[in-house]
């Protein structure tokens, strides 16, 4: 039984098991790129999902707050940091009468207490579901009936337990619905309508907390904490602003278009660095690469000169070398965006935390797609880096190759 010949492919297996702590070194600089690349492109096409969950999520084009209370709304809406301020229910009416306004509605906030008679301290939103146009799209995406007296809607990330309640005040409420995941401060809020919240607040009073934090003084049973403002067509927002500020005393204007221009551009400054860091990798590691196989190419002459006096073709020669850098490319390459993966999915909502920006992972397909472009270009680098190599080696004479390998 005549013995198989050697294939290019199981010549190449064979010298890189060969050299273990030199098929390592190559693998790492490939795995290093591949991390950067994949782990970079994962990050910024989740910045881009949460700015766009972002501009989704804002609804109004305008919010009218107490006096001195901006930082504290968009602590709200883009982190669910736990906030209440309010003023006169009275706003809503006088905003509403203002030349380019459309719609108006009410929100109101409380923030709940980490004690014994809260189950999780979290921002609660009050709104009125029949002027409401920002939260009620999302609600009903998961909730299609109507939203009951007693009844909540949970944000993404607040966890609920088996019997679907949640404890505030003292006092058991259900949860009707989660929302999908958005980024935001809805993944961090609860959501009640005005008569659930009148009751909260009746418990936040028995309680003890002090709900006195209104900019008029007047009764939290009169008040609201915000006026979502959603303009006519052919309005300018900065005119409008004007116009609200000059009739009505005492706020502060929020413009969700400034809100997602800040985060966008945060966002575009972060993946410009993400891109030009990952490109400028690519190029150092291909250059790297070059380098280390031309070295391991001079300290491998006398192989390839036995090579050629057994026959093997300058093609065949060059095959090795390019089939070598291949295989190191792809173990490489999958090595690497193994490794990301194990970082930017589990640590997702910690990174999302980090940046303070909003943060959407992408779904199953989108991620795919991420991975097979990085894997291509992680593993274009190998070859390309050991064309050189490869090139050279071919060309050279045996003669030549048998003297500079002695």
């Amino acid at each position: 039984m005549g013995l198989k010949p050697l294939t290019t492919r199981q010549l190449s297996k064979n010298n890189l098991r060969s050299n273990p702590f030199r098929t390592v070194c190559l693998v790492m600089v490939v795995a290093v790129l591949s991390f950067t690349m994949y782990g970079g492109a994962i990050l910024s096409q989740s910045l881009k999902n949460g700015l766009y969950s972002l501009k989704n999520r804002l609804g109004a084009d305008l919010a009218v707050v107490p006096l001195e209370h901006e930082s504290q709304y968009e602590g709200i809406i883009l982190s669910g940091e736990p906030s209440r301020f309010y003023f006169d229910r009275s706003m809503e009416q006088q905003i509403k009468e203002i030349q380019g306004v459309e719609e108006v509605s009410p929100q109101l906030y409380l923030s709940t207490l980490s004690a014994a008679c809260c189950s999780v301290p979290v921002q609660v939103i009050g709104f009125d579901p029949d002027s409401d146009f920002v939260i009620k799209p999302w609600i009903t995406k998961v909730y299609g009936r109507k939203l009951e007296t007693g009844q909540l809607i949970a944000g993404s990330d607040i966890v609920i337990n088996d019997s679907r309640t949640l404890k505030f005040f003292n006092d058991t409420y259900p949860v009707a619905a989660q929302l999908e995941k958005t980024s935001t401060g809805m993944d961090y809020s609860i959501y009640a309508n005005m008569d659930t919240m009148r009751m909260l607040l009746e418990g936040a009073k028995k309680t003890g907390m002090n709900l006195s934090v209104n900019v008029y003084g007047t009764d939290i049973d009169q008040s609201i904490s915000t006026v979502l403002v959603k303009l006519k067509k052919g309005y300018d927002v900065d005119t409008v602003t004007t116009n609200i500020r000059r009739q009505v005393s005492g706020i502060s204007i929020v413009k969700s278009k400034n809100m997602f221009l800040s985060a966008a551009n945060q966002i575009s400054v972060l993946i410009t660095f993400v891109n030009t860091v990952a490109c400028a990798l690519w190029i150092i590691a291909v250059f790297v690469l070059a380098v280390m196989f031309t070295v391991i190419m001079n300290g491998r002459k006398k192989e390839f000169a036995l090579l050629r006096s057994l026959g093997a073709a300058r093609v065949k020669l060059c095959k090795i070398v390019l089939t070598e850098s291949l295989m190191i490319s792809i173990l490489g390459g999958v090595l690497g965006a193994f490794l990301a993966s194990l970082v930017v999915f589990p640590f997702s909502t910690y990174i999302g935390e980090s940046l303070h920006l909003p943060y959407l992972l992408p779904d199953l397909m989108s991620s795919i797609r991420l991975l097979a472009g990085n894997l291509v270009l992680a593993i274009a680098a190998g070859p390309l880096a050991a064309i050189y190599s490869a090139g050279k080696v071919s060309r050279t004479e045996t003669c030549v190759l048998i003297r500079e390998g002695e």
